[in-house]
């Protein structure tokens, strides 16, 4: 499984969508009514179980949670710090 499915599995867990169409152009915050706050922390929390990181608070932007690759991105340099 491919990182991008692993993500795609833990948002249409969270989140209660279909999310097999979803790209890494897909827009998250602000453009799905059900990627609110609680939506962050929960995915926060399945990133670093799943991808084996940890989020640092200083991490913690908007920008972060913009788009699927925006995530993605993130997961990589933080696995590359790792």
């Amino acid at each position: 499984m491919t990182r991008l499915e692993q993500l795609n599995a833990i948002l249409a867990d969270l989140l209660k969508l279909d999310t097999s169409e979803f790209n890494e152009s897909t827009q998250l915050l602000g453009a799905l009514p059900e990627f609110d706050s609680m939506a962050v922390v929960g995915l926060i929390t399945a990133m670093e179980t799943t991808f084996a990181i940890a989020v640092n608070d200083d991490d913690m932007e908007a920008e972060l949670f913009e788009t699927v690759g925006s995530v993605l991105a993130y997961v990589e340099s933080a696995r590359a710090v790792a």
